[in-house]
């Protein structure tokens, strides 16, 4: 039962990230491949996210 709780959140995080990362980072009509502005802007925005997401985590873990 927790390790589905656990893939449900994990799949709703993945979700939103790359809604926002997409919508910050693409701002044309996709082609075969990123530019290289976009590439680094999306790796940057997962990161940042990521990176969020484990300090929220940390945090909820240590009020408990």
């Amino acid at each position: 039962m927790q390790q589905e709780q656990q893939r449900a959140m994990i799949n709703e995080m993945v979700a939103k990230l790359t809604s926002e990362c997409w919508d910050k980072c693409i701002t044309g009509t996709p082609g075969n491949k990123f530019s290289s502005s976009e590439s680094s802007c999306l790796t940057n925005c997962a990161q940042r996210y990521m990176e969020m997401s484990m300090l929220i985590m940390k945090r909820f873990q240590s009020m408990q």
